[in-house]
C-alpha cells in the first residue's frame, strides 16, 4: 500500500514512516499542506494520514477541498485537539478515522488497516480465493493446507492483486503503490517480486499470469 504523511513534526513524521515502511509500505512525507498537493497531483495513494494543525492552513479545510474535487481515498486524522467538536467536525468534513495525539505507533497501524478493510467492502479479515486463503494479519498465505508466510513487499503485492483478480497491472501501477518517492527503484524490481510471490503461489490454481506488454494479473482459471 501506498500511504500519504502529512505532518509537520519531524520526529511523529519519521518514527511513522519507520514503522509502515518495516512492514512494506511505500510512505510519502509532505511537511505542509502545498506539499501534499504536489504528492496527490503526482501519485495516488491507498491512504492519506492528515494533521489538522499545519504551517500552512488547518487539515480539515484541506481534507473538506478533497472531498468537493471527487477524491475518495480514506483518510485518518491525527490531531492534538482531543474536544468532541473537533472530532465531529473530522468526520463530518470526510474523514474516516480520527487519532488524536499522543498514539500508539501500533494503534496507528492498526485503524489503517481497518479503515482500508470498511473501504473494501471486506467484512472479514481472512480473505479466499481459487484454492488458497490468506490472512493479512499474520502475513500468512494457505495452499493446500500449508501455511506459507509472505515478507513485506511480497504481501503488499499480493494484497494489491488480489484486491482486483483477473485486472491487469502495469509495472508502473504496481510501483506507484509499493514505492515512494524517496526509494530508488530499478527497471526489474516488480519482476523480482512477481517472481517471489510466484513461488510462494506453488502447488495452488491460483497463479500471477504475465500479459506480454500490459502487466501482470492474479487469475484463478
Amino acid at each position: 500500500m501506498r500511504f500519504l504523511l502529512v505532518e509537520d513534526t519531524a520526529e511523529l513524521a519519521r518514527s511513522v514512516q519507520d514503522l509502515l515502511r518495516l512492514n512494506g509500505h511505500a510512505v510519502d512525507w509532505a511537511a505542509t499542506l502545498a506539499d501534499a498537493g504536489d504528492c496527490l497531483a503526482a501519485a495516488s495513494y491507498d491512504l492519506i494520514l492528515l494533521d489538522i494543525a499545519l504551517p500552512d492552513g488547518d487539515g480539515r479545510r484541506f481534507l473538506q477541498d478533497l472531498r468537493r474535487a471527487g477524491q475518495d481515498m480514506p483518510v485518518i486524522m491525527m490531531t492534538a485537539r482531543s474536544a468532541v467538536a473537533d472530532r465531529v467536525d473530522a468526520l463530518d468534513g470526510g474523514a474516516d478515522d480520527y487519532l488524536t495525539k499522543p498514539f500508539d505507533l501500533a494503534e496507528l497501524e492498526a485503524r489503517a488497516r481497518a479503515v482500508l478493510r470498511r473501504r473494501g467492502g471486506a467484512a472479514q479479515t481472512v480473505r479466499g480465493f481459487a484454492d488458497l486463503t490468506f490472512d493479512p494479519l499474520t502475513a500468512t498465505l494457505t495452499v493446500a493446507g500449508e501455511a506459507r508466510e509472505l515478507r513485506n513487499r511480497e504481501l503488499r503485492l499480493f494484497e494489491i492483486l488480489l484486491g482486483a483478480p483477473e485486472r491487469i497491472f502495469s509495472k508502473d501501477q504496481l510501483c506507484d503503490r509499493l514505492f515512494s518517492f524517496a526509494e530508488t527503484v530499478t527497471d526489474n524490481a516488480i519482476e523480482v517480486y512477481v517472481g517471489r510471490l510466484r513461488r510462494k503461489l506453488e502447488g495452488s490454481r491460483a497463479r500471477i499470469e504475465t500479459v506480454r506488454g500490459l502487466g501482470y494479473r492474479l487469475t484463478g482459471a
